[in-house]
Parts: structure tokens; C-alpha cells; sequence
């Protein structure tokens, strides 16, 4: 870690953080190796010193946000007590474990501004004062009813053409902890108003509102962050933040 980096970190005031890092395993032995670590790691990752809540998850293809699997990309999500506790963690254990049979992997480094909602029983994300300084991250989490599957995914590909085309997206991927009914969308935005502008038009609003009337999911959680950070480097995001760490 560059000394620039700490000194950053040293600066700022202690507060809780999450992460979100993606890894890519192009082989197919390193695929297999992934999947089979949905089940194998979970107890480990769980004896991480310093991780709170954590989740190991898959994504979809194309933009993300569809109901086919990308067998290339996985990922993980975890919160620890402090910045200093996160760049540490995410170097060990399951982290490193992954990042060694990954072609390409990167970790973002999140400070909450709000959430609401909750995730597997618990609510993850405890709210901090905003440190400013870099971008937006939305992330939002749903179990579907499964009577509620179809139109959930029939509104999905209108959604997913929406935020492809939005030249305001910084980054977005779609994830889940299970295909198809266990659903996590992630993106990042340069500021609030840009995003706010594409939250509040076309397929998303519509979206929205038919989950509300038709009471499509059993839990969900919406969660604002301010990214903080980032380590690694991902082919199909930019740096994040002026000065960053690769």
C-alpha cells in the first residue's frame, strides 16, 4: 500500500466500511474451483479477523442484470469496523485465496450514507457522516417471491438497456447470493443529482412501482455509499478516484 494511501486513511475519522470486490477467472478449472467455493467458503470467510456481515455471490451476463449466469465473475461483500481492518482483510484469507486463481481482480472500499431495509434477517450497513470526495455507490438487494419471478424478470431487460446506455454509469454489475431469486444490482454514479435523474425515469420508476403494488418481494434493502477507495483494477471500470491506489 502506497504511503500516500495511508496518510489518506490516517486522516480520516475512524468509521465503519464495506467492501465490494469482483474477481475474474477466465479458465475452466478456475471456474469450477469458484463455484465450489460458494459452499467451502463460507465457514472461512466467516473466521476472517475483523469481518462483520459477508456474502459470496455470482453475476449475470451482459450489463449484469439478467437471470443468465457470467460462470466467469464472482465476487464478495463484507463490512469491517474500520478502513484499516478492510485493506488488511480483503488482502487474506478467502481474498487472497481468490485473487490467486483470478486473471483480474478489484476491491472497492465503501463509507455507507444510508440504507434501509435488510439483508438475510440483519440490517448490514450502519449510516456514517458523508467523507465526500468520490463517487456514488447504490446497491440494491432483493429476495423474490417466487410466485412474483416472471414479471420481476419480464421488467428486468428494459431496466438493464436503461443503465447500459446512461453515459452518467460509472460502473454497474448485477449479482446474486442464489440464480434468480436472491438479487443485488451495483452501480456507481459521479454524484448524486445524475443519479437521482436516472432512479426517478423510465423502465426503473416503472419498476419500482409494481414492486410496491404488487408486493414482489419477501426482503429487500437499498443502500447508498460513498466509494473511499479501491485496490486491484478492473478491465471494465475506470480508476475511481484521482491518485488511487492500482
Amino acid at each position: 500500500m502506497s504511503d500516500k494511501v495511508d496518510s489518506l486513511e490516517a486522516r480520516r475519522p475512524a468509521i465503519s466500511v464495506t467492501t465490494f470486490s469482483l474477481y475474474r477467472f477466465p479458465a475452466i478449472v478456475d471456474r469450477l474451483w469458484v463455484f465450489g467455493q460458494m459452499a467451502a467458503a463460507r465457514r472461512p470467510l466467516a473466521r476472517t479477523p475483523g469481518i462483520g456481515f459477508a456474502k459470496l455471490f455470482g453475476s449475470g451476463t451482459g450489463e449484469g442484470f439478467t437471470p443468465k449466469p457470467n460462470i466467469a465473475v464472482w465476487g464478495l461483500l463484507a463490512t469491517w469496523p474500520d478502513e484499516s481492518a478492510a485493506r488488511r482483510g480483503a488482502t487474506e484469507g478467502v481474498f487472497a485465496r481468490w485473487a490467486g486463481h483470478a486473471a483480474e481482480n478489484w476491491t472497492i472500499f465503501l463509507s455507507t450514507l444510508s440504507s434501509r431495509g435488510r439483508w438475510s434477517g440483519a440490517a448490514p450497513f450502519e449510516a456514517e457522516p458523508d467523507p465526500g470526495g468520490g463517487p456514488l455507490a447504490v446497491l440494491t438487494r432483493a429476495t423474490i417471491r417466487p410466485a412474483s419471478l416472471l414479471r420481476f424478470w419480464s421488467h428486468e431487460p428494459g431496466i438493464s438497456a436503461r443503465i447500459g446506455g446512461d453515459p452518467n454509469v460509472i460502473f454497474k454489475i448485477g449479482v446474486g447470493e442464489a440464480p434468480w431469486l436472491q438479487q443485488v444490482t451495483f452501480s456507481i454514479w459521479p454524484d448524486e443529482e445524475r443519479m437521482c435523474a436516472f432512479a426517478r425515469r423510465g423502465p426503473h420508476q416503472e419498476a419500482i412501482r409494481a414492486v410496491r403494488e404488487g408486493g414482489w418481494f419477501a426482503e429487500e434493502l437499498y443502500a447508498r455509499f460513498r466509494v473511499i477507495g479501491e485496490a486491484g483494477a478492473w478491465s471494465a471500470a475506470p480508476p475511481l478516484l484521482a491518485g488511487a491506489e492500482a
